[in-house]
């Protein structure tokens, strides 16, 4: 059977949502995944930018990141979409490439594959839930095989969201039990999208 391969989408302003990105992706590579890390395009006015320092130096920190395109998705047999919450709702600028993927959904692209997601806000409580479930309905419309982490290991108990990873951004940086609950999460999604792709060959 081919490897396994998860394509990792997320957003991230000022390096909360990388920083759990790349713990995802560790997590899905040391379950056996060909892992490609993606970053959704900038689209914030430059002013907006330049206003806030750490927004600015991220995007230097990260510019060798690629920029997810949509044949990252098609490559992929699970995808992990990570995003901060805007109002309990998944930023603008994930929402723009995701609202891109029409063509590719409707020639059956996105069809049959696993999908989960992860998220951060700056206050507890501030719209995690809600964003992992507003991307869910996204990932219904695709026909996607939706994979959250549930309570599947014991670091869930710890972190405490079934959802999906998540991180409240205003308390500091992702500690290492949201980090282990987000290579936790990459793990699970990896686990079953293998178990798909072997059930599907036999």
């Amino acid at each position: 059977m081919e490897p396994l391969t998860v394509t990792i989408v997320y957003y991230s302003a000022t390096g909360t949502l990388h920083a759990l990105a790349l713990a995802v992706a560790e997590g899905a590579e040391k379950a056996g995944a060909e892992v490609r890390l993606r970053k959704v395009a900038e689209t914030a006015p430059q002013a907006a930018i330049e206003a806030d320092p750490a927004w600015e130096q991220h995007l230097r920190d990260t510019a060798d990141v690629p920029v997810v395109e949509l044949d990252d998705l098609a490559w992929a047999d699970a995808v992990l979409f990570g995003t901060p919450t805007r109002f309990g709702n998944p930023a603008a600028q994930l929402k723009a490439f995701l609202d891109s993927a029409g063509p590719l959904w409707f020639a059956g692209g996105l069809a049959g594959k696993v999908y989960s997601a992860f998220t951060a806000s700056n206050t507890a409580h501030g719209g995690q839930e809600s964003t992992i479930l507003a991307l869910s309905n996204v990932f219904y419309h695709w026909g996607g095989i939706i994979v959250p982490p549930g309570y599947t290991d014991p670091v869930q108990f710890r972190s405490g969201n079934p959802y999906g990873t998540s991180h409240v951004a205003g308390e500091g940086a992702p500690g290492e039990v949201v980090l282990e609950a987000a290579r936790h999460q990459g793990r699970r999604a990896v686990e079953t999208a293998a178990a798909l792709k072997a059930g599907r060959a036999a």
